[in-house]
């Protein structure tokens, strides 16, 4: 038999502070949107303010995380505050990695915009959009997270009770399913049409619905909906009968569901004003001189921040005078230090974003040095995130963080961070390669192939064996997939 009662019980749980939060939050900023938060900082926090305190920086540490940002002893005791609780999430100090080069202190060369041929990034142009929304602050917050997680088809692949989960762990912040099913709405109504789908049928479904009605549409829906399977696998015979189509209807809606896009986020690239006339602020600036790296982070028109003095002079005042009405004062003390307080968590969480980016950067120099030096992609080792986490001794979730929306500035051009980070595969002959050799080979096959006669993805195996390359499958229909290559009988040209 159970009885009731009360019992106690110790267990240990991990909690992010206020200042662990602010610091996460910074990670995945790009300077582009940094310069945006510290404004609306600013304006929300009048303990803060622009200017620099005039303290000399004379340690290591300085020189590697850029005093640019208008650090002085008047917020050192800040650091001290949130040091150890940053320390303990970013295992910031445990790591016998060092740094090729600390990054010169270059706060007089600004470095300007620099094109990127390839137009804005998808992701950062899906952020844009949630701006125009009447969404509120909090669901703002709430759609960038869904939009973060949007691949580069345009694809949702995490449900809304996933996301859900996501947020709860990350930010401590409870949604629920409700709403954040109504935010996902909101970005399926986002450019390009069909952005935002948990799969083909909804993506295809989306872009239908937000064309003017008629016949052919309807009838275009009603096939993806209750005949989707049959669409797939091409049994047009089924779908007339099924829904008691002509040859011409049938026609009529198959050219109509053609006409849209199964990768929104692939085939994205911009109006044509974008496409010549937008550029991409990088996060770094990476450059190979005379035997010595140079690797800076791009401050661009960052302002430098300190707290504001006459605040921290009102609380020495408040503080220090006992003649003041007790509940009166205990009010407006608490209400200055939040400020001070808040003001000193910002201006901290920037200085160790900075420094974490730096860090960071500077292990994947490390790690790809013989590309930075030639330029050529032929160059790139495998290298996955847990690379870089033990190098600088971050988590992987920190790495993750930094690399999201993140570009760097080379002598060979620009380039998001993702592009350096490849999974590993070994050949036959026991030898490591990148998986972007391996998806090159695979291209180059399917390009050879006799169109009368395309390979499956089982002979596309025994290419790759033949040179050298064993992989399964699976692994040879997901390289297809990401080049948007269809199957071999949808290949066929007769």
């Amino acid at each position: 038999m159970q009885s009731l009662g009360l019992t106690q019980q110790q267990k240990l749980q991990q909690k992010l502070t206020p200042a662990q939060i602010q610091v996460v939050r910074m990670l995945e900023v790009p300077s582009v949107e940094l310069i945006q938060r510290i404004n609306e900082e600013l304006q929300d926090n009048p303990a803060l303010e622009e200017g620099r305190d005039e303290v000399p920086a004379d340690d290591d540490l300085q020189s590697l995380t850029d005093d640019d940002e208008g650090l002085s002893g008047e917020t050192d005791m800040a650091y001290d505050e949130t040091r150890s609780a940053y320390d303990d999430y970013a295992d910031d100090d445990s790591a016998d990695y060092m740094p090729i080069v600390s990054a010169p202190d270059n706060s007089n060369d600004e470095v300007t915009d620099i094109p990127l041929t390839a137009g804005t990034g998808f992701g950062e142009y899906l952020k844009s959009q949630v701006y125009l929304t009447h969404m509120d602050k909090a669901d703002r917050h709430i759609a960038k997270f869904v939009v973060w997680n949007i691949d580069d088809n345009g694809y949702l692949p995490r449900t809304a009770e996933e996301l859900c989960d996501d947020l709860a762990f990350r930010e401590g912040l409870m949604v629920s399913q409700e709403k954040m099913e109504d935010i996902i709405r909101q970005i399926q109504e986002f450019d390009p049409p069909g952005v935002g789908a948990h799969n083909l049928q909804e993506c295809l479904l989306i872009q239908l619905r937000q064309k003017p009605a008629g016949p052919t549409i309807e009838l275009a829906i009603r096939l993806l909906e209750n005949d989707f399977d049959h669409f797939s696998n091409r049994r047009w015979d089924k779908i007339a009968a099924h829904m008691g189509l002509t040859d011409e209807q049938l026609k009529d809606v198959l050219r109509e569901i053609t006409t849209l896009n199964p990768k929104p986020g692939s085939a994205w690239t911009g109006s044509l004003y974008e496409r010549q006339h937008t550029t991409v602020i990088p996060d770094f600036v990476v450059s190979y001189e005379h035997g010595e790296w140079h690797i800076d982070l791009n401050q661009g028109d960052l302002p430098s921040l300190r707290v504001n003095a006459d605040y921290q002079h009102m609380l020495e005042d408040m503080t220090g005078d006992k003649n003041r009405p007790a509940k009166k004062d205990r009010e407006a003390v608490r209400f200055v230090r939040q400020k001070i307080d808040a003001a000193r968590w910002f201006i901290d969480a920037i200085r160790q974003r900075n420094e974490t980016l730096l860090r960071t950067m500077t292990a994947i120099v490390h790690k790809q040095e013989a590309f930075f030096i030639e330029g050529d992609p032929s160059y790139l080792k495998p290298m996955v995130l847990q690379d870089i986490a033990d190098m600088t001794g971050y988590d992987v979730s920190t790495i993750s963080r930094v690399s999201n929306s993140k570009y760097v500035q080379t002598d060979f051009g620009v380039y998001p961070l993702k592009f350096f980070f490849s999974d590993k595969m070994t050949t036959t002959e026991g030898e490591e390669i990148s998986n972007k050799e391996l998806k090159k080979n695979l291209k180059e096959i399917i390009e050879a192939e006799d169109k009368r006669k395309p390979f499956t993805d089982l002979q596309i195996v025994e290419k790759m064996k033949q040179r050298g390359y064993s992989i399964a499958r699976r692994t040879v229909t997901k390289y297809r997939e990401q080049y948007g290559i269809p199957t071999a009988r949808l290949r066929t040209q007769l």
